[in-house]
């Protein structure tokens, strides 16, 4: 056992176990005796309190999440610099890491990347916003829990971008395979690096690989610098074009070529979810005409020789007419005052143009109603904005609600413009509403325009009908209209208590009359796609079974919504034995399947072809044909867990009517089996 297990901290803070050891503390599941809540506890190593740059960043970490309050950003709740132990309690989150999740599935469905990055950049937006840059985002520090809700955690190397640029210590830090190509060169880094990492992440849930890997950090971080990424398309086809497009944006090497911000990235998601065939084609900016290297003194020599009499005598040689010459300084330094003096007349010729060029007059457009990102994509070159934001819950968060000037009045080029954005619904702080009756709690909420929803719990400290706690805690920033409160009502003190039972397998109505009959209450019910039982059939309970509880207490139930995601299914078709080259055209139903249509193959390379097949229920039907005429006929079944791929019918190959008949009759056919697989 460790130093810290089984011992209390300031009184208040009971450690349970060692959870987890990173680089500069250890971590451990705690239970905080005042607030009543499990809570994760981060402490210093020891070997590191002497060492003012991991105090440095320790503390940068507490500074950078203490002012941050966001669902997919882990909370902090109370932080402690003392001279023999330095430590942050923080949210206790029950799951797994991104990075543990990757290594067990190795690749996702291009739908659960796409969510999970959502919520990652829904986080980054929150913090950019308060002016924190992460600087370490990759699979290591992102938490995701049961429900697929994702946490961004560690800000240990985060800064203010408002503050200090760099040290040198921060030149190469965060993890190699994910830093943007300004953090391996340790230039000034800001939103856009982290936008570069999450392009990174991206990149690999929807391919299953890094897009850069090598044998040492140093060589990975030269590819980050020089090295283009092999296209999402070319390693899993399955990925549509504009999110393969999302992905190499957010990972250009140049930051201006980058998405500007998390929000602009998100919106981009959005018209893709919206939209899968779309393509958004980006534009890079790519130099028609590249620097030129020109021998300006000779060329200046060479025009002059004709004209100007340089003074240089000649001899004969016996064996050569090749002409000596005598070097004269005099020459030389005059035509240094020529190039000095065209030099300054183009300085002042340029000068004077700036003086006497006026920008020109434009009319202004009327921004109000429109995104502020796709005005600042379509107008920053014209006009330089600076923004306020309001509140108003009628409209969507980023809408422009008014602008200074107003719209059509005449401006010159590039003038400031103010543009008043909608933050969102209003944002409200979550009242103290403890020992409060379950009628003032409400009205209070009400006020605030908090929804809110009423959870009985069994209590021995707090009096029947008064609450006892609500989440998200007292003190925590909440948005109006937007923010649901889970009130905890005191349903009064009982010393019995009951095992939660297991309800696994049953159906919901017997899940539920089991739950009752031992005196407890069903709360939140939740369905999980892909689980392969039938609708309703119970998947999890929360808390699980066997766990003590009060009567009365809450348990959560997770059904099976009897649906899958789309899958994909292989159809293997064999070949003929033939010598002959064959055409393959495969028909899904009616229609042409793209990317199978007039496939060249040679059987006596490869005696196999795989038809690639996506669906989420139901059957389809796959008909080969090989150089015109039908060949085989598949059913793929969609309805289970693992999709069924069954040969219903099998036909002997038949060559092109083309082909003589000796040549026919020279190939080796063998027909194909019709058996089912």
């Amino acid at each position: 056992m460790d130093k810290y297990t089984g011992k209390r901290l300031d009184g208040r803070y009971e450690i349970h176990e060692l959870i987890g050891v990173g680089g500069m503390a250890l971590v451990y599941r705690a239970y905080d005796t005042i607030d009543d809540r499990t809570v994760a506890i981060k402490i210093m190593k020891d070997e590191f309190l002497g060492n003012e740059e991991f105090i440095r960043r320790f503390k940068n970490e507490s500074k950078a999440i203490a002012v941050l309050s966001h669902p997919n950003i882990v909370k902090v709740y109370d932080v402690s610099f003392g001279d023999r132990i330095q430590y942050i309690v923080e949210e206790y989150i029950d799951g797994i890491t991104l990075k543990e999740y990757l290594d067990q599935q190795k690749e996702i469905k291009w739908k659960e990347a796409i969510h999970f990055t959502v919520q990652i950049l829904r986080a980054l937006q929150h913090a950019h916003e308060k002016g924190v840059v992460h600087r370490d985002i990759k699979p290591q520090n992102i938490m995701l829990l049961q429900d697929g809700t994702i946490k961004v955690t560690d800000f240990g190397i985060a800064r203010f971008s408002r503050s200090e640029t760099r040290t040198m210590t921060d030149k190469a830090i965060g993890s190699v395979h994910y830093i943007a190509p300004e953090q391996a060169r340790g230039d000034i880094t800001d939103e856009k690096a982290d936008l570069y990492s999450v392009g990174v992440m991206l990149y690999e849930m929807l391919t299953g690989r890094l897009p850069f890997e090598a044998d040492n950090a140093v060589s990975v971080a030269i590819m980050q610098l020089q090295a283009d990424p092999k296209p999402p398309r070319e390693i899993n086809p399955a990925i549509p074009e504009g999110l393969e497009q999302i992905t190499l944006k957010a990972m250009q090497k140049n930051p201006a070529q980058r998405y500007q911000s998390a929000a602009q990235m998100l919106n981009d998601i959005e018209e893709f979810r919206r939209n899968p065939s779309i393509s958004f084609q980006y534009k890079y900016f790519v130099d028609e005409n590249p620097t030129k290297y020109v021998d300006a003194i000779n060329s200046v020599k060479n025009a002059e020789s004709a004209a100007y009499n340089d003074n240089y005598e000649y001899e004969e040689d016996l064996d050569t007419s090749k002409p000596k010459k005598k070097k004269s300084v005099a020459i030389i330094a005059g035509i240094a005052a020529a190039f000095l003096i065209v030099a300054i007349g183009f300085g002042v010729a340029a000068l004077i143009r700036s003086f006497n060029a006026q920008p020109s007059d434009v009319s202004l457009p009327n921004f109000v109603g429109k995104t502020l990102t796709n005005v600042q994509k379509q107008y920053s070159s014209q006009f330089t904005f600076e923004t306020e934001t309001k509140y108003d819950s009628s409209q969507d968060a980023g809408i422009i609600l008014s602008q200074t000037p107003k719209a059509g009045t005449t401006v010159k080029a590039n003038s400031k413009v103010t543009l008043v954005v909608n933050g969102g619904g209003e944002p409200v702080v979550v009242p103290d509403l403890s020992n409060k009756t379950q009628e003032e709690a409400e009205s209070e909420l009400l006020k605030l325009d908090l929804p809110y929803k009423i959870e009985p719990v069994q209590d021995d400290t707090v009096k029947k009908g008064y609450v006892k706690s609500t989440n998200p805690p007292q003190g925590t920033q909440a948005v109006k209209g937007t923010t649901l409160i889970t009130v905890y009502v005191s349903s009064g003190s009982s010393d019995e208590q009951v095992n939660v039972p297991s309800v696994f397998g049953m159906t919901l109505s017997d899940a539920k009359t089991q739950i009752l009959a031992k005196g407890l209450t069903v709360g939140t019910v939740t369905s999980k796609d892909d689980s392969g039982k039938p609708k309703d059939t119970v998947l999890e309970t929360d808390p699980l079974p066997g766990v003590p509880l009060a009567k009365g207490s809450v348990v959560n139930l997770v059904v099976s919504s009897g649906k899958y995601s789309e899958r994909t299914a292989e159809v293997v078709v064999q070949l003929p034995s033939v010598s002959n080259e064959v055409t393959l055209n495969a028909y899904l139903g009616n229609e042409p399947m793209k990317n199978y249509t007039d496939v060249s193959l040679k059987p006596v390379y490869n005696p196999d072809y795989t038809i690639l097949v996506t669906g989420t229920s139901g059957k389809k039907t796959i008909t080969v044909e090989l150089d015109g005429n039908k060949y085989a006929v598949y059913t793929v079944n969609f309805d289970s867990a693992t999709p069924v791929v069954t040969k219903t019918a099998g036909y002997e190959y038949e060559p092109p009517a083309s082909s003589s008949s000796s040549s026919a009759s020279s190939a080796s056919i063998t027909p194909a089996p019709s058996v089912t697989q």
